[in-house]
C-alpha cells in the first residue's frame, strides 16, 4: 500500500524529500512513505493505513495577530478548541486560509507536516497523541506519511505539550 524513502517504490515527491530531510536533520528514524490513495483528512489517513484515526497526528495552522503562524498537532479524533490554544498562546487565535498556509509551512493544506516548514512557527502538540505507541502524520504531499513515537513529536525544537480538545 506505501512505498518508502528507502528506494522501496517509486521517488517521493520533492515536498516529501523536504519532510524526510527535516526528520534526519532530527535524528529522527522515521521514513516518509508513499500512499496509494490520497490521506487529505485524518480519516483519510486512518483508512489507507488501517490504524484508529486518533493515531493521525494532523496539522492544523492558525494565525495570531502578534505570534503569526501557530501551528497545532492534534489527534485525528479531537478537535481543537481555538479557545484554549489561544490561552496558551496568550493572545487568541482565528483560522488561517490557504494562501497563508502554505507561505508560512512551504506546504499545502493536505499534506502539512509537523516539521520542516518554510518559517518558524509557534508548535502546540497535542498530549493526547500520548496514548498510542505510534502515531502517523503528513509527510509534505496528500499521499506521504510517516511513523512517529508521541514522544518524538513532543520533543520537536519548540514544541509546547498540551490538551487541544
Amino acid at each position: 500500500m506505501a512505498s518508502s524513502s528507502d528506494g522501496a517504490g517509486p521517488p517521493l515527491a520533492a515536498s516529501a524529500l523536504r519532510v524526510q530531510a527535516a526528520l534526519d536533520a532530527l535524528g529522527l528514524e522515521a521514513r516518509v512513505r508513499e500512499l496509494a490513495v490520497p490521506a487529505r483528512t485524518a480519516q483519510e489517513a486512518a483508512d489507507a493505513l488501517g490504524v484508529p484515526v486518533g493515531a493521525i497526528a494532523k496539522s492544523l495552522v492558525f494565525r495570531a495577530a502578534s505570534a503569526g503562524a501557530v501551528m497545532v498537532v492534534a489527534a485525528g479524533d479531537r478537535r481543537v478548541d481555538e479557545a484554549r490554544i489561544g490561552a496558551a498562546l496568550g493572545e487568541p487565535i482565528g483560522r488561517a486560509d490557504a494562501a497563508f498556509v502554505r507561505e508560512a509551512t512551504g506546504y499545502a493544506i493536505g499534506g502539512i507536516p509537523p516539521l520542516g516548514h518554510a518559517t518558524p512557527l509557534v508548535l502546540f502538540v497535542d498530549g493526547s497523541l500520548a496514548r498510542f505507541g505510534t502515531v502517523w502524520a503528513a509527510g509534505g504531499t496528500p499521499h506521504a506519511v510517516f511513523p512517529i513515537g508521541p514522544q518524538a513529536l513532543f520533543g520537536l525544537p519548540g514544541a509546547r505539550v498540551v490538551e487541544v480538545a
